[in-house]
């Protein structure tokens, strides 16, 4: 970038707009049909969102509230893992992926929507001191010990204060990045390839952060007497492998339609591939490691996460996320032939994607019923109560069992259906990739030899 005159650089990115394949044919979604799929992914949406209020009434808001976060922390991991990555890339001064930055730019210019998903649930919380987090209960509050170690953290003051500035943080950093990379599009000044860098730098370890603290406030504080120092890489694996499975499902869509044909190339899969399987494999690695620390420590406040987990059905659940979130892709994405045929790899990428929408089922739905049956049960025991009757008092708490699985599928489908089609809408808007990015040459003639 810095070794060509003002006079040589312009010559170049004159060369790269003569080429055949930068033809807007090849780099624009117009007549595809793209805003058709929007619209009908936004209805299918709207429909999930009004069927989740109605479940609201019917099964109690702790349940309906709870089934809608799993959609919004689902939605919100991969932008929150493109905002890391497009700066990663930055820093790193990647140059194959010039011709694939900008859909993880998309994906990252999401973050506002995913961010306003989020809040209806922040909101609801902050309202009903506490429907999901129960810390938030000054009854709760006023019984638990453990509550009064935790209050200079965890308080609804200080709790929506660092909400506030997470959601600043990845605004300002995820709208300046795309300024840089539009801008430059527009000028072809190459010295905003320079300042993404740069606000990079200091990005990076401060989204990584945030990310980890969000984790903590809003998913890990649903048990409040749970705690793990692993949990925000936990969430981090989860957010770079979605991410990585969105990126490859875009790019093949777009391929599949026509464009980028050129620029775009098995070589690019290949190479994103690499990145998924990977991060299904720190996944894993992160997934166990956590739960084999807290296992053999056996404290009774960490150890009851997966005690939750490994009984009342839930096990079930668990197991399918040992297999279908490692096992399964982790053959199917060994193979090299996989990973440089698109088809193949996309059909990897949206297992991963059911894969990661289970694992925040995981994370939250149990917390629902199962927290409630314990307390009952216990307050029966301490009653003096006999087997018994501290057995009808788990059965009051159980909830309405499979029978209400619809609002579950209604609001997490809601919410995916809801930013599916806005991200559809925001690809479809502008060119598929940066126009005058000054690595455009190098991502344009890259082959993968490994």
């Amino acid at each position: 970038m810095t070794t060509l005159n003002a006079e040589a650089y312009q010559r170049q990115l004159d060369a790269i707009a003569a080429e055949p394949r930068m033809r807007d044919e090849n780099i624009r979604l117009a007549g595809v049909g793209a805003a058709a799929i929007s619209r009908s992914l936004l209805f299918v949406g709207a429909a999930g969102l009004a069927l989740t209020v109605i479940g609201a009434f019917v099964y109690g808001l702790r349940h309906a509230l709870a089934s809608y976060l799993v959609g919004a922390a689902a939605v919100l991991a991969p932008c929150l893992g493109a905002l890391l990555f497009t700066m990663v890339l930055h820093l790193v001064n990647a140059g194959w992926t010039a011709t694939v930055r900008r859909q993880v730019e998309n994906l990252m210019s999401m973050l506002p929507l995913a961010v306003g998903l989020m809040l209806p649930v922040l909101l609801i919380e902050t309202i009903t001191s506490g429907t999901l987090y129960a810390w938030m209960d000054p009854e709760v509050r006023g019984h638990s010990y453990l509550l009064a170690k935790k209050a200079p953290y965890l308080n609804v003051t200080f709790f929506l204060i660092r909400a506030l500035l997470y959601i600043f943080v990845w605004t300002y950093l995820a709208r300046r990045l795309w300024w840089y990379s539009t801008e430059q599009d527009r000028t072809g000044d190459r010295w905003l390839t320079a300042r993404a860098r740069w606000t990079s730098a200091w990005g990076v370890p401060v989204t990584a952060l945030t990310l980890a603290f969000a984790a903590f406030d809003w998913l890990m504080s649903l048990d409040y007497g749970f705690f793990s120092t692993m949990w925000g890489v936990y969430y981090f694996a989860g957010a770079f492998m979605s991410c990585f499975a969105i990126v490859v499902l875009t790019l093949f869509s777009v391929r599949f339609v026509g464009r980028l044909n050129g620029l775009v190339t098995e070589d690019h899969f290949h190479d994103i591939g690499k990145l998924l399987f990977g991060f299904t494999v720190f996944w894993a690695y992160i997934a166990f490691s956590q739960y084999f620390l807290i296992w053999y420590s056996n404290i009774p406040e960490e150890t009851r996460f997966f005690l939750d987990r490994k009984t009342g059905g839930w096990e079930n659940l668990t197991f399918i996320l040992a297999a279908g979130h490692f096992i399964v892709p982790f053959v199917f994405l060994m193979a090299r032939r996989v990973k440089r045929t698109p088809v193949l790899l996309s059909l990897g990428a949206c297992w991963l994607l059911l894969m990661h929408v289970l694992d925040m089922v995981w994370v939250v739905r149990p917390t629902v019923y199962v927290h409630p049956m314990n307390e009952a049960w216990q307050e029966a025991i301490n009653a003096g109560a006999g087997a018994d009757a501290a057995q009808a008092a788990r059965d009051a708490q159980a909830g309405p069992g499979p029978t209400a699985w619809w609002l579950d599928l209604a609001a997490i489908v809601g919410v995916i259906a809801v930013f599916a089609g806005f991200y559809i809408r925001k690809v479809a808007s502008g060119p598929l990739l940066p126009l005058k990015d000054p690595r455009l040459p190098e991502a344009m003639e890259h082959k993968n030899y490994v």
